[in-house]
């Protein structure tokens, strides 16, 4: 599985990320972008195309694909992508969107033959398990916030330390209560989980942080590998 989940960053924030990935996916194919976090514009997705195609300029893929509606979605073959990149928005539209597709065991499978998988924000939210974490409103009323739990039973916050001084302490305050039932790891912009195999490990440059049983963990990029099944 090469599942890789960042904490929102844009531009500068995620270049180190983009070099990453640069090295693990098929180059000979397209990139599939999942923008569904998203409300379309006048122009459908075509504006956030436009952004996502500079954003990974140093990226060397064939064609950019944007699944620009969950029928779209569901009539792709994935196998057919070199790297699928879900993007942020909001966490409860996503995963409504999402859930009302077979996406899951699409996923699954497309993770286990070797695909590669990037969420941003809203995009890596998802992956956890549980989106209680997201500061979005849930303005469709989702009921199921079970995320994928695909990182071995935490669930992740972002933009985490990005945000003012009063938005960063009430995400703190929220992020404590709620990791007394759900444990979390909470990435600040600059940051991402790589889950390669049974490797996992954060790369960038700024401290993230665990919270657990109602305590806030202090971490560093540099402190190598993570074993999520010793926490």
């Amino acid at each position: 599985m090469k599942l890789i989940l960042n904490g929102g960053g844009c531009s500068d924030k995620t270049q180190n990320i983009y070099a990453v990935l640069n090295s693990m996916i098929d180059n000979t194919k397209p990139i599939l972008c999942i923008p569904l976090a998203r409300e379309k514009d006048e122009s459908g997705y075509e504006n956030s195309k436009k952004w996502l195609s500079a954003e990974i300029a140093n990226i060397n893929y064939t064609e950019l694909v944007m699944a620009d509606s969950v029928e779209h979605l569901a009539g792709l073959n994935l196998s057919d992508f070199g790297m699928i990149y879900i993007s942020g928005g909001n966490t409860y539209k996503l995963l409504r969107d999402l859930k009302s597709t077979q996406f899951l065991h699409n996923i699954n499978e497309y993770l286990k033959n070797g695909g590669v998988v990037y969420g941003s924000s809203a995009g890596a939210i998802i992956f956890g398990q549980t989106i209680k974490t997201s500061s979005d409103k849930n303005n469709v009323e989702l009921l199921d916030l079970d995320g994928y739990n695909f990182v071995g039973g935490f669930s992740i916050a972002a933009h985490y330390t990005n945000k003012n001084e009063e938005k960063t302490k009430l995400a703190t305050e929220h992020l404590t209560e709620l990791s007394k039932t759900y444990p979390v790891i909470a990435l600040p912009e600059e940051d991402s989980i790589i889950i390669d195999g049974d490797r996992v490990r954060v790369i960038g440059d700024r401290d993230y942080y665990m919270f657990r049983k109602g305590e806030k963990i202090q971490c560093n990029v540099s402190d190598g590998c993570i074993d999520l099944n010793k926490l």
